[in-house]
């Protein structure tokens, strides 16, 4: 956990390193995270793909799917039914109403698999992401990254959320460094009006 000096505007066990920055750790209970994955474990995951890249991470696109050679959000399928009562406890959570986030992916991280430095594309606006099954650590560096200032690493704890809104959305960036045991998230985003 980050050890910085907390806010009202923040959860109680939020480390917060940038304002719209928000986490909760016990979010999920065991049962409802067991639901999810058995849910999560039938679904057609296909590589993640960046340009002519493929990612050792698996995803699941609804509501869209950015095609990063073409730089464009494609249409895709709805958000499975059975992640409508997830958005619904995530936007509560977030303050906003379910149906302000169009867009779920879910992402299955194998032991070894890692998320490069970035922000989410400019199409999406708010970002509330889930842990499943494992922990691993999200760094947060400032965008543009500035010459050796150290990056903020946080433990994502199973069954936690997190918040990515405001300065910590756009005037950051985060990485998930390669994991040691299989993973899965969650998130939801809101369009950019």
């Amino acid at each position: 956990m980050v050890s910085q000096s907390q806010t009202t505007l923040f959860p109680v066990n939020a480390p917060a390193f940038a304002v719209g920055y928000a986490y909760e750790s016990g979010f999920l209970s065991e049962e409802d995270e067991a639901e999810l994955i058995r849910e999560i474990e039938g679904l057609p995951f296909a590589q993640a793909r960046y340009k002519q890249y493929l990612a050792k991470r698996r995803i699941v696109s609804y509501g869209g799917s950015y095609d990063f050679s073409t730089q464009r959000l494609e249409a895709g399928r709805p958000i499975a039914s059975f992640l409508h009562p997830l958005r619904a406890r995530a936007a509560a959570w977030g303050g906003h109403a379910p149906e302000d986030f169009t867009h779920g992916l879910i992402t299955e991280y194998p032991p070894g698999a890692e998320l490069g430095w970035h922000r989410d594309v400019r199409d999406f606006e708010l970002v509330l992401g889930i842990s499943l099954l494992n922990a691993c650590r999200m760094r947060f560096r400032r965008y543009p990254p500035k010459p050796r200032e150290k990056s903020i690493a946080v433990e994502l704890e199973p069954r936690s959320i997190y918040r990515l809104k405001g300065a910590a959305r756009w005037e950051w960036q985060h990485s998930v460094p390669p994991v040691p045991a299989l993973r899965y998230s969650i998130t939801f985003r809101t369009l950019r009006k």
